[in-house]
């Protein structure tokens, strides 16, 4: 029992968690995150300002299994005191690119001279600046941000095109 796979997590001063089974409840600063962790089958514990987490197993696949829902913890902590922050550019090289945000819509409009605007939804609750050839993304939760990110550079993607030549499109450029 003592040498089954398990990972400690440290608890900064500002932030409060919450165990309910195996539904973690990050509160910090910034906001407030919830991720359900029980189909991975783990036990999870709140010891002072550690979470442990222990596989109910041996073997490769339970401490990898341990290692990644540790991550998961960490980038919930992350969220909820500084926030994730993705910082993506907007290439062009005949056709300046708008870029416009409606609601939870990001609009892309003169794409390589089309005339039809490009949609890239914004997943749950991020916000998404424009700051001159820049787009901000910000959020508490880091699979949202980059879902977002995802979406906005898929929806230029350009096919049917020697990417070597047809550079325009929106790139990830930093992540904070």
């Amino acid at each position: 029992m003592a040498d089954l796979p398990s990972i400690k997590v440290q608890i900064p001063d500002d932030v409060k968690v919450d165990l309910n089974a195996s539904e973690v409840t990050v509160t910090g600063p910034k906001g407030t995150i919830t991720r359900d962790f029980s189909h991975t089958g783990l036990r999870l514990s709140l010891n002072g300002n550690t979470v442990d987490i222990t596989a109910t197993m041996k073997g490769k696949k339970q401490k990898a299994l341990v290692g990644t829902v540790a991550s998961h913890i960490k980038n919930m902590i992350k969220g909820a005191t500084k926030g994730h922050i993705y910082t993506m550019k907007i290439v062009y090289a005949h056709f300046p690119i708008t870029v416009k945000v409606a609601g939870k819509d990001v609009l892309i409009e003169n794409f390589m001279g089309e005339r039809s605007k490009r949609r890239a939804k914004v997943v749950g609750n991020v916000n998404v600046s424009i700051q001159g050839e820049e787009l901000v993304i910000e959020g508490i939760d880091k699979e949202e941000v980059g879902q977002t990110a995802a979406n906005i550079h898929t929806a230029t993607h350009v096919k049917k095109m020697d990417p070597r030549v047809f550079q325009d499109g929106i790139y990830l450029a930093e992540r904070v």
